[in-house]
Formats: C-alpha cells, sequence, structure tokens
C-alpha cells in the first residue's frame, strides 16, 4: 500500500538526493543534532536502535563513534544515500536497507528505539509513519526544524527548496505526537550553534567573510540566549530552530470522539 502512497516525483527526487554530496556540510549539521539526541536521552540506555531516514549516515556515524548504543540500524527512501552509508563502514551498524517511506521491514516492538531527526517535515503523510513508528519500536528520539514562524506563509519556496513540506512549532509537534498515542517524557529546544551559520554564510552561500559579519552572527546568537536565560522555556520555543523530544508508547491509544 505505501508504495503506492508515496508519490512518484517525491521518490526520484530523494534517490538522487545525495549524488551532490557536501560531506563537511553534512557532519558539522549532524555533530548537533546527534547531540540533541544524546542530551534527550540522559538517563536512559537502548541496545538495539534503528534510525528511520538515516540520510547519508552522518548521525549515525557519531553516535556509533559515541558508543551510544551496541548495536544500530538504518533505513532510508534515497538509493544514493544507503550507498553513502554502507560506504562508510560504521562500526555496530548491523544493517542498512531501503524502504518505501512508510512501511519498515520488521517485527513489532524490534527496536528500543527509533531515531527520526528532521524527516517528519519531509513525509507526505506524517500520522501513516507514526502509527509504523509505534508498531516497531518502545521509545522514540523525534527532531523537527521549527519552520513555523510569522510569514512563513511567504516563504513557501524556500522551504520547498528544501523538502519541508510540513511546517511545526514545538506545540504542533506535541498535538500530533499526543494524538498519535505518543507519551513525551523529555524535551528540548536548540538555536542554530555561529559555526553552522558561519559555515552556511562563507562556504555554502559563498558571501565574503569579515570582522563584521562574524560580529553579528554571534552577536545574534548570544542575544538569544540572554532572552531564553531571562524568559525560560516561552523564549525558548518562540526563538528555537529545532525541537527535539524523546516520546514512548501511550499506555492506550488516544480516542476519538
Amino acid at each position: 500500500m505505501a508504495a503506492e502512497i508515496i508519490s512518484d516525483n517525491v521518490k526520484i527526487a530523494y534517490d538522487e538526493f545525495y549524488q551532490k554530496h557536501d560531506e563537511a556540510w553534512r557532519m558539522l549539521s549532524a555533530k548537533y543534532k546527534a547531540q540533541h539526541i544524546v542530551d534527550v536521552c540522559k538517563g536512559h540506555s537502548f541496545n538495539k536502535v534503528l534510525e528511520v531516514g538515516a540520510g547519508d549516515g552522518s548521525i549515525l556515524k557519531i553516535l556509533v563513534d559515541q558508543n551510544f548504543a551496541p548495536e544500530m540500524h538504518a533505513v532510508e527512501i534515497s538509493e544514493s544515500g544507503v550507498e553513502h552509508i554502507k560506504a562508510r563502514n560504521i562500526a555496530n551498524l548491523k544493517s542498512v536497507q531501503i524502504f518505501d517511506g512508510y512501511c519498515l521491514p520488521f517485527e513489532d516492538d524490534s527496536f528500543d528505539l527509533i531515531i527520526l531527526s528532521h524527516v517528519l517535515e519531509h513525509v507526505e503523510h506524517e500520522r501513516l509513519l507514526l502509527r509504523e513508528l509505534r508498531r516497531v519500536a518502545k521509545y522514540f528520539v523525534i527532531e523537527v526544524p521549527r519552520d513555523y514562524k510569522a510569514g512563513v506563509d511567504n516563504r513557501i519556496k524556500h522551504f520547498l527548496a528544501y523538502g519541508h513540506i510540513n511546517v511545526y512549532t514545538p506545540t504542533s509537534l506535541r498535538y500530533l505526537l499526543k494524538t498519535e498515542g505518543f507519551e513525551i517524557e523529555a524535551d528540548l529546544t536548540s538555536m542554530i550553534e555561529p559555526e553552522v551559520t558561519k559555515f552556511n554564510t562563507y562556504i555554502n552561500q559563498k558571501k565574503p567573510k569579515s570582522f563584521v559579519a562574524d560580529l553579528k552572527i554571534n552577536s545574534e546568537y548570544a542575544v538569544k540566549k540572554s532572552l531564553v536565560s531571562l524568559f525560560g522555556k516561552k523564549a525558548s520555543e518562540k526563538l528555537a530552530n529545532a525541537y527535539t523530544v524523546l516520546c514512548k508508547k501511550a499506555d492506550h491509544q488516544v480516542e476519538i470522539f
């Protein structure tokens, strides 16, 4: 059924997505995403972990290097992504497979933890995927970008250029998860680090480096951090660039009507 659900243009786009590969940029971005996973999982340990939508394996590589779990697995919709993951020869990575975006090739409750990092914003039928995750694992780390901000309706082309067809706030993600039978145990917000902004500005966008540009990037980050310190969770969720949750299957499904 899922093979019919996913659009042909989406499958083609992601099949080719990692053919033009920027290792430095992806590893830099993955460094912080992996740290968010480690941070939100503090106090928990997991033996068997699956990353769904593992991309090129950047996050997996960092987590394995940090001894996050003794057994890791990966599924990815993109053929070029799977090839990159295999080429990394990641220790403790027991399997990597192509999947259709919705149906996971595993038995019920096969994993202690599923990682879904910056995937949900790309998914055409997000609730179908979440139900499949719930079937296969006990715990889940889910991270999404906080794209839903003032003026979002004027930035549709910008988000589509990154493949983002869904936009979230922390509140809207919590609502989605709770109405699909997930119980949130821990969460965190994060802002784009100056190191990442500088790389994106000077390398990706090829803008000239300058003291003034560096000062502006550092100052904006410092101001946002100060506001979060002063005004707490409400400010952190408003200023965040990403939102990460650790959740588990609720004991009961949500009743509708």
